[in-house]
Parts: C-alpha cells; structure tokens; sequence
C-alpha cells in the first residue's frame, strides 16, 4: 500500500512537471528589442548628441504600438512629455 501510494505521488509530479515544460515550450522564446521601446519602427534615437535624454516625437504614429482611441488630451499629453506638469484638461 505505501509502495502505491508513493508510485502515485511520483506519477503526480512526473505528470506535473511534463505539463508545465509543455506549456513553457509552447510560447517562443523573447527576442532582443534592437528599438528603444517607446521609439516606433524606423525612428532612431540620435545618440551623437549631447542631449540629456532621447525623447521620441509627439503624436500616435511615433508609438511603437497601435493606438485606438487618441484624442486632444492624449495629444496635449503626449507633447508635454518631460514636462513636469501635464495639461490642464
């Protein structure tokens, strides 16, 4: 009886952990970002300046990722950036 229920406990994780490295294969592995990530495709930061920080360009199409609903306050917002103090909408 205790050699069964020990075999059991084996097959439990046995069984477990061929689940889980199932799983862990099923999603491709992360690949390197050659892009800074607020940056779209294609846009650069120009690191030869003396700037103190790369700032992307204001506005949807400078945003790596798709927006669906962008309006004047998103806008405002986006151009403000580094400003401390945000719009007041």
């Amino acid at each position: 009886m205790l050699a069964f229920k020990m075999m059991f406990s084996v097959l439990k994780i046995a069984s477990t952990l061929a689940v889980g490295y199932t799983v862990y294969r099923m999603f491709p592995a992360r690949q390197e970002q050659t892009e800074p990530a607020a940056f779209a495709p294609g846009e650069t930061s120009d690191t030869s300046s003396s700037r103190f920080a790369d700032v992307r360009n204001a506005g949807p199409d400078s945003m790596r990722s798709d927006v669906d609903d962008w309006d004047k306050v998103d806008q405002a917002a986006d151009e403000s950036f580094p400003a401390s103090d945000p719009p007041a909408y």
